[in-house]
């Protein structure tokens, strides 16, 4: 589904990235961790292009979006939901009116029938009582919620998610975990998800990779990631008090 080869990456003079090899299967949930300024969002925005490699490819399926141009450009992107790790939501709108926007952008659609769409995804997210509420009339999870719905509206094969869980309470976090997981059970979207929570990893992921020095240094099941012997992941781990021989496995079962 998503390919990553030998991609690299210099920002203000700093490398970023440096020869990333990855793949991320269809229907997949995968989980990219990492300290502050390791290069995280930076890999998310090569996968949609709105960062172009220095060298190296980066392939949606059997398109090369990293030098794709134009209209096959956009017909790459469209393949792609976001989430943004803001929510990204435009005050003026209401939470029915910014979930339908991508459709008044993209399609010819009808209002009612986009309305009719909106109203079924926020219902899917949990906010069918919030259409026509005013983003500051919402929880912050709520208006990640409303986020998520306007993300998949397009019926995207590709969701990207930036930092979902941050700045929600534990209990509101994992309201999101199971949102996001959900959706990959009934709707089969692949979802890529960036995030320092690896408590919401070890939770949905697939399979998680942590990147480091601008380069994967670890990659696998939630299993075989708390197991790794690499230093900077048993580092990352235990400053969540993650260890190999913690209750974790416990928590995920329940």
């Amino acid at each position: 589904m998503i390919r990553m080869e030998q991609v690299s990456k210099r920002l203000g003079g700093r490398v970023v990235l440096d020869g990333v090899e990855l793949k991320i299967e269809p229907g997949e949930t995968f989980f990219i961790v990492g300290t502050s300024g390791a290069g995280k969002s930076v890999m998310l925005k090569h996968m949609i292009r709105l960062l172009t490699p220095d060298s190296g490819r980066v392939w949606i399926g059997e398109d090369c979006i990293s030098e794709a141009r134009g209209w096959r450009l956009e017909q790459i992107r469209a393949r792609f939901g976001v989430l943004f790790q803001s929510g990204a939501l435009l005050a003026w709108l209401s939470a029915g009116d910014n979930v339908g926007l991508p459709l008044r952008q993209r399609t010819n659609d009808s209002d009612a029938d986009i309305d009719r769409l909106a109203a079924a995804k926020l219902a899917l997210v949990g906010l069918a009582d919030a259409f026509d509420k005013l983003p500051a009339e919402l929880s912050g999870g709520m208006r990640k919620r409303v986020g998520l719905a306007r993300a998949i509206i397009t019926q995207p094969e590709i969701v990207l998610y930036d930092e979902p869980t941050s700045g929600l309470d534990p209990v509101t976090a994992r309201t999101i975990d199971a949102l996001i997981d959900s959706l990959r059970q009934s709707l089969g979207i692949t979802s890529v998800v960036v995030t320092h929570d690896l408590h919401s990893a070890l939770a949905i992921g697939t399979r998680i990779a942590m990147l480091d020095g601008g380069q994967i240094v670890a990659v696998g099941t939630p299993a075989e990631f708390v197991r790794s012997t690499n230093a900077k992941v048993q580092q990352f781990l235990e400053a969540q008090f993650i260890t190999k021989h913690g209750n974790w496995e416990k928590a995920v079962a329940t």
